[in-house]
């Protein structure tokens, strides 16, 4: 059984960025609200001819080049997406071909925002048993098209974005240390996406609860499945949904607010690309380095939730 890592990680916002100065022209709020009760400050969109392909595409090239690897040398490819360009062909095709990444499966996997999560147990699987070699597991999502701009309490949330990771065999003692997945199909209304207008539904109220309990219980969970304590810990890359919910597990976990990945308050949440789009972002600037035990923790839609630990390196 192999060990599975990190080899490369890269990432993708597009360059229209939308201010709660912006969103107090469209709906009734107000920065000082936006900011309080969710720490965002701006969120990025994607122009009309920008689709979650597209992103999905620049993020990996750009985790391509960080593993110094070619598209030829990927064997699978997964993206997370609630956002696919049409529901058929899956955006993991589309980028197989636009890659060039011509001896690769491809397919999506949707299980919203833990749904990169979900995408990199479902690679381990596959390295860790030798069947595979060499994954892109991508998260791209243009939420903007799903969202409905007269329901004020969940327009001023969403952003679109990218993140990309290639997976593959790590050395002794590095790679994934442990995961847990669940899902509660009970929560699924609160929230959902809407089957005639298309838009996100959600009740913040119940969403927010369930967030605030199981993003520090999963957390501790892997922390205690690999083995490790909470003095462990050196970085923590959580859904950047809400940063109450965010504050939640950093207390719990009793780690500076330093060694916290924060990006809520420049993207807003970008649902599956939340967590790689943060995750390479802090391997870029160093906040990550060889050897160090990062956990990665997110929920979304279906209710559904995940969490990794991990020791970052080859």
């Amino acid at each position: 059984m192999r060990n599975v890592g990190i080899l490369g990680a890269g990432h993708y916002v597009p360059e229209r960025v939308f201010t709660n100065a912006d969103m107090e022209k469209i709906v009734d709020t107000s920065d000082e609200w936006i900011r309080t009760r969710t720490g965002i400050e701006e969120r990025r969109f994607a122009d009309e001819d920008m689709d979650t392909s597209d992103m999905g595409y620049e993020a990996s090239l750009r985790a391509l080049e960080q593993a110094n690897m070619s598209a030829e040398d990927i064997d699978l490819i997964i993206v997370a997406t609630v956002t696919p360009d049409m529901p058929f062909p899956s955006v993991g095709n589309m980028l197989q071909e636009r890659l060039g990444a011509t001896k690769a499966a491809s397919m999506d996997l949707g299980a919203a925002c833990a749904g990169y999560m979900y995408g990199m147990i479902t690679a381990q699987q596959f390295i860790q048993n030798g069947v595979y070699d060499n994954i892109l597991l991508v998260g791209s999502e243009k939420l903007s098209k799903i969202t409905d701009w007269t329901d004020r309490n969940t327009c001023v949330l969403f952003g679109d974005g990218a993140g990309a990771t290639v997976l593959g065999p790590v050395s002794e003692g590095k790679g994934i240390l442990s995961f847990e997945l669940g899902s509660d199909g009970s929560g699924s209304k609160y929230l959902y996406q809407g089957k005639e207008d298309r838009f996100i539904k959600m009740n913040g109220r119940e969403v927010f609860k369930f967030a605030v309990r199981q993003m520090p219980e999963s957390s501790i969970k892997v922390l205690e499945k690999a083995g490790l304590t909470k003095e462990d810990v050196d970085f923590l890359v959580p859904h950047q949904a809400n940063i109450r919910i965010m504050e939640a597990a950093r207390q719990r976990l009793e780690i500076p607010e330093e060694k916290m990945a924060v990006s809520v308050n420049r993207y807003g949440n970008t649902s599956s690309s939340s967590i790689p789009i943060a995750l390479s972002e802090n391997i870029e600037n160093g906040n990550i380095k060889d050897n160090d035990v990062v956990v990665l923790v997110g929920f979304g839609g279906g209710l559904t939730w995940g969490a990794v630990a991990l020791r970052y390196g080859r």
